[in-house]
């Protein structure tokens, strides 16, 4: 029996004998992500590109979880493993049944690119919607329980996750081909890396996808200090560029003049797998010497091994019996469901929410996302077997009277083309006057927000020019508050939006996912209380942030904001309940925190426990760093003991040169349910608890 069949042997010995078996050529031609078949050897075809962000994406069917940034909304560690659990469940059930057809196209292999762990540092870039926000350790802890659910914990695979984009990506969109990010030693060290560093050394992550821009003046798919990090952590798996990132070494970043000198480039530096077309010059960068058989060796290994731990070429895996019938399955949208009602976040309520059937006969539900299936989606999705829009779920929800207007389009200034502008603001203003309540449902989707090159519009290659919403919905959302019916605003958004109205209600609903409608709705009624935090800052005004080209951390987000410039208009870790949730005895001993948390209030609630330092070294951030947090359910009454292990990492602190240590040996740690800062403190009306803490 040939070697790389043997299951006794370690998946870097198969790989290898593999490996050794095949010719240059056919080693150069298993580094492009459509790798074709290798008569002989019992190797298929595979297209190494998929994508699982928020369910199986760009393959049919799938159930769709809330986008990324809505699940970090949740706070929950436990749910992303789920979460994770679930898509590589739907992954690797896709994949038999395609495999049984034949089909190897793109988005139907094993390999999924996700999580995107970059940072969420400026709050217009389009993309940070894929992102778990602007922290660091939230974004860390959350990858790695995403990553453990998709890999599984058994011998083979389940799926491969990857953590993309090492490192230092989070726009500008339209520049990101030339574009070099300059970032600190320090804020390398205390911001861009640290969760990348996690996945590969705590989940063991099997891939790491680069960045198309430069970092520090090397591309991103070929940088010395990256790479040499990946060493250092002990990296085990394989290194894959972003979709034509390579290319863009000699057409755009000018660091190469060829293709094959692009592909060398690239290979020698240590990215194993192209998304593209550069590396098909493989062979003639070695012809001009420019690489070596051992380069495209190495790199081909690393590629089988992966293969091999996946269980390709085993005839059979215990995820055989994985079947199509669990794609989309009830628990499976259930799960969906409940996700997206921890994820949504209330940021202001007077006293409207939760509605009181008993007094409301008629309700109007106005705006662009109102009966949208954009706006559940996000970016990167699958399609989902069927869409509850929030329309859809008030009308399946409540037994009254329901008015309905699109009242704008999401951004032009009409929504019919032959149409005079404002089109239908008579019709909102119309359904406003007939109706008890509004629910106002604006905000953005991923036609207008997301990646550049997947955006059709005019708001710079899908990133915001500014944090308001568009002009056509800012007239909307004025035309209906001067009705004077009492109104709730419900944004669907990837990021921080900046509504401009003295509502009675505001609900951030992210984008989330197939069952939104009827997550909302459980939510205005009261089945369901909110409890999703804000993973990232909303501000008031974009044009008081830093310049968006500027990657040093100074003065962006919560560890780093200057409060006294008044600019915050939500903070990190925000989110208001419907009940009365308190924190009391916060105590600290041998690295575990411990709090008392009960609820005062008079419904069953959740909500989530947060736990911040603060460090008094020169070196410290500014403000304080989350270290800890704990989603918790309670019956109204209830009262539980909540306890958290404060990592050691948080009592370091990072210098100038980039290296952390612990030079302060007094700290202060808080703990509540948002952060300690004055403005959370004055919004949900609750002080943190705090002890001091020596070592």
């Amino acid at each position: 029996m040939e070697r790389y069949k043997d299951k006794s042997l370690t998946a870097l010995e198969r790989a290898t004998d593999l490996t050794d078996r095949l010719s240059l050529e056919e080693q150069a031609s298993q580094l492009r992500y459509d790798a074709p078949a290798v008569p002989g050897f019992d190797i298929p075809a595979y297209n190494w590109w998929s994508e699982g962000l928020h369910g199986v994406a760009r393959a049919g069917t799938a159930t769709m979880f809330p986008q990324a940034i809505g699940l970090a909304a949740m706070f929950d560690e436990e749910a992303m493993f789920k979460i994770g659990d679930i898509i590589s469940d739907e992954a690797r059930a896709k994949y038999n049944e395609y495999s049984a057809h034949e089909d190897r196209d793109i988005y139907k292999g094993l390999t999924l690119w996700s999580p995107n762990i970059n940072i969420f540092r400026d709050p217009r870039w389009g993309r940070g919607q894929e992102t778990y926000g602007e922290d660091p350790f939230l974004t860390a802890r959350l990858g790695v329980s995403f990553v453990k659910g998709i890999q599984g914990d058994k011998e083979v695979l389940k799926a491969a996750a990857c953590a993309k984009h090492f490192a230092v990506h989070s726009g500008p969109e339209a520049v990101r081909h030339e574009f070099d990010a300059v970032a600190s030693p320090k804020d390398m060290e205390e911001t861009y890396i640290p969760a990348f560093e996690a996945l590969v050394k705590e989940a063991r992550v099997e891939s790491v996808m680069g960045a198309y821009n430069r970092v520090n003046g090397e591309p991103a798919c070929a940088n010395t200090f990256l790479m040499e990090k990946l060493k250092e952590w002990g990296f085990d798996g394989h290194f894959v560029s972003d979709c034509w990132a390579i290319r863009d070494f000699h057409t755009s970043h000018h660091v190469t003049k060829t293709a094959p000198e692009s592909a060398a480039m690239a290979l020698k530096a240590g990215c194993d797998l192209n998304c593209g077309n550069t590396y098909i010059h493989l062979l003639i960068a070695y012809n001009e010497g420019l690489i070596s058989e051992e380069d495209i060796r190495n790199a081909c290994i690393k590629l089988m091994r992966t293969r091999v731990r996946l269980g390709m070429f085993d005839g059979g895996t215990e995820y055989d019996g994985l079947d199509y019938s669990i794609v989309s399955c009830k628990e499976h949208v259930e799960y969906a469901l409940k996700c997206a009602e921890r994820s949504m976040v209330m940021l202001k309520n007077n006293g409207i929410l939760p509605l009181d059937r008993n007094k409301i006969k008629s309700i109007g539900v106005i705006g662009p996302n109102a009966d949208s299936r954009a706006a559940l989606e996000g970016n990167y999705n699958g399609t989902a077997d069927r869409y509850i829009t929030f329309l859809e779920g008030i009308q399946d929800e409540f037994d009254g009277k329901v008015y309905t207007s699109v009242g704008s389009h999401l951004y032009k200034d009409r929504v019919m083309n032959l149409g005079m502008a404002d089109d239908r603001i008579a019709e909102a203003e119309i359904v406003a006057e007939h109706s008890d309540v509004v629910i106002l449902c604006v905000g953005l989707d991923a036609g207008i927000e997301g990646e550049e090159g997947d955006t059709g519009n005019e708001f710079s290659s899908g990133d915001k020019n500014d944090l308001r919403l568009p002009e056509a919905q800012r007239k909307l959302v004025k035309a209906v508050m001067a009705v004077g019916k009492p109104v709730i605003i419900v944004t669907a958004a990837g990021s921080a939006i900046n509504v401009e109205a003295d509502c009675d209600a505001l609900i951030h609903a992210w984008y989330p996912g197939q069952a939104g409608g009827k997550a909302l709705a459980n939510i205005l009624f009261g089945k369901t209380s909110p409890s999703g935090k804000l993973p990232v800052t909303f501000y008031k005004d974009a044009s008081l942030l830093p310049e968006f080209t500027d990657y040093s951390m100074v003065n962006r987000t919560y560890r780093y904001v200057r409060y006294d410039e008044d600019n915050v208009l939500y903070p990190f870790g925000f989110g208001l309940t419907y009940s009365d949730i308190n924190c009391s005895d916060l105590k600290f001993s041998d690295g575990i925190a411990s709090v008392t948390v009960t609820n005062s209030g008079s419904s069953a609630a959740e909500d989530v426990v947060q736990f911040y330092i603060k460090s008094y070294s020169e070196d410290a951030v500014p403000n304080h760093s989350l270290c800890g947090f704990r989603r918790v359910s309670l019956e109204k009454g209830e009262s539980i003991t909540v306890e958290v292990k404060i990592p050691e990492s948080a009592f370091t602190t990072v210098d100038a040169q980039g290296v952390r240590s612990v030079k302060s040996g007094e700290f202060t740690l808080y703990a509540g349910t948002s952060q300690p800062d004055a403005l959370s403190c004055k919004l949900n009306g609750k002080e943190c608890l705090k002890v001091t803490i020596n070592r």
